[in-house]
């Protein structure tokens, strides 16, 4: 209770909510631009962060990917084209009432579901983040590891489409991990000769290449294609009546957000789905889903925003990133000097708590920016691509070198974003290169001290916690070959 005290006190300063609401801002634009998704935002919006206070940075990139996974639904709802994955399902009802021209009843109870959701999500962090830390402190090396491994398998869950492919990106992650002076050896390794190799390959400007320079690429490609018209948003708002019905919906929605976002390898497209289709089942009006349905827009947005905060947890708690936006933050918290784990609350309590505490705000100030602001943020989607594109360029450049002074980051920015477009084009996923390239090290020096200590292989079968990952590591692998396969029947 006194480090949630002391971390609301630590909050309660200016800087920390001018960088709540920037970082919404930022992150509700970037939603409600097409294909630019918070993952996106947050990246090129990371490296601002570098000198700023730990909470007010952490924050900010909070707000963006609040925000940003709240935007998705204007466009899904406006012009039947989702910001970002996780609005897909808001176009089955959102679309169709703002053809009826009820667009603004639409965003009204998406905002009023975003934010239950998040709420909801945030305080789940808030008393189940600390109670996980304080088991994960029994973690030594050999735990470290096969917590890896786990973590690794989750590749196999994220790619279970096409698992070879997961697989290969994987062991290109790990090698790139390789680069530079070994960790408990002290040689060189895959430098080439080249000195500032020797200093490993940076997370920051990895992340930054492959998600955004990436990106603008795609972005260049596609410069002329338009997006579509946007319409009129009226005034008009769901009734207390109608929200009234609605709460229930969006209350087991956000509980099923939350419960898919503590899953690492899931994410906010599968728990809007999975709430849509329960909403569905258990409405008492099935046949006006996909017709208009209100619930079925607070299902949707209740179950993406309840992932936000739960997203959270195993990350803080076991710093292992379920998904490419929590790797980002990973990226993000290291910079700051606090790393995600076991010691993350009993080192770094305060500023942990008021951070949590912050995203509770972060959504209550979603709420309001959206209510004010929701005409403007309407309109996004007439930037034209070809200012957008300089503008988040200029951004990624200069926050890749601002993060060191090097202009070698930039260069692998560069190299990065090269090889993660090609990759994209190819059909192979960059998320299983970037969890890698962040667990790959963690793993290989757990394992090797786990060794070095116990002197032998088996002692990872004789502690628990161990054997846990290890059965836990191979329900993952083996429910994801036979998605895999079942998905592969399906389109077959």
């Amino acid at each position: 209770m006194e480090n949630i005290v002391n971390g609301f006190l630590s909050l309660l300063s200016i800087d920390n909510f001018i960088a709540m609401n920037v970082g919404l801002c930022a992150g509700i634009i970037m939603g409600a631009l097409p294909g630019l998704t918070a993952t996106m935002g947050v990246a090129v919006l990371l490296p601002l962060t570098y000198g700023m206070d730990p909470t007010a940075g952490i924050l900010l990139l909070l707000g963006v990917y609040c925000g940003g996974t709240y935007g998705g639904s204007i466009t899904a709802i406006l012009i039947r084209t989702p910001g970002t994955p996780a609005s897909a399902a808001t176009v089955l009802d959102g679309h169709p009432l703002a053809q009826n021209g009820q667009g603004g009843r639409a965003l009204d109870i998406a905002i009023k579901a975003s934010t239950i959701g998040g709420l909801i999500s945030a305080v789940m962090l808030l008393f189940l983040a600390p109670q996980i830390a304080n088991f994960a402190l029994k973690f030594g090396p050999a735990e470290k590891f096969t917590l890896a491994l786990f973590g690794l398998t989750i590749i196999a869950a994220i790619c279970s489409k096409d698992l070879l492919k997961g697989l290969s990106m994987a062991a290109l992650g790990i090698f790139i991990s390789c680069i530079g002076i070994d960790s408990i050896m002290g040689v060189p390794r895959f430098t080439f000769g080249n000195m500032y190799m020797e200093g490993g390959i940076e997370l920051i400007p990895a992340l930054i290449g492959l998600f955004a320079f990436s990106e603008i690429l795609n972005k260049v490609r596609d410069i002329n294609i338009p997006v579509g018209e946007v319409g009129e948003v009226k005034g008009d708002k769901v009734t207390n009546k109608e929200l009234k019905a609605c709460v229930p919906t969006i209350v087991k929605s956000s509980l099923i957000g939350t419960l898919i976002g503590a899953i690492p390898g899931t994410g906010a497209a599968i728990a809007s789905f999975l709430s849509y289709q329960e909403a569905k089942r258990a409405s008492k009006h099935p046949e006006e889903y996909g017709h208009g349905s209100i619930e079925g827009i607070s299902a949707s947005e209740a179950g993406n925003n309840g992932v936000t905060g739960a997203t959270l947890i195993p990350l803080l708690t076991l710093g292992v990133p379920g998904d490419s936006i929590t790797a980002v933050l990973l990226g993000a918290l290291t910079m700051q000097g606090l790393v995600p784990g076991p010691m993350l609350f009993s080192t770094h309590g305060t500023t942990m708590y008021a951070i949590i505490i912050g995203l509770l705000f972060v959504n209550i100030f979603m709420f309001l920016q959206a209510k004010v602001f929701i005409k403007p943020f309407s309109q996004v989607t007439k930037i034209p691509v070809n200012v957008l594109i300089p503008v988040l360029l200029v951004v990624s450049v200069t926050g890749v070198y601002a993060t060191n002074n090097a202009i070698f980051d930039v260069w692998v920015a560069i190299a990065m974003g090269i090889i993660g477009y090609v990759l994209i084009q190819a059909d192979y996923p960059v998320t299983p290169l970037l969890l890698s390239l962040i667990l790959g090290p963690m793993a290989e020096k757990n394992l090797r001290q786990a060794i070095q200590l116990s002197g032998t292989w088996t002692t990872f079968f004789t502690k628990p916690i161990c054997v846990v990952f290890i059965l836990l590591s191979a329900v993952s692998i083996v429910f994801s070959l036979m998605r895999g396969k079942t998905a592969k029947e399906l389109v077959e």
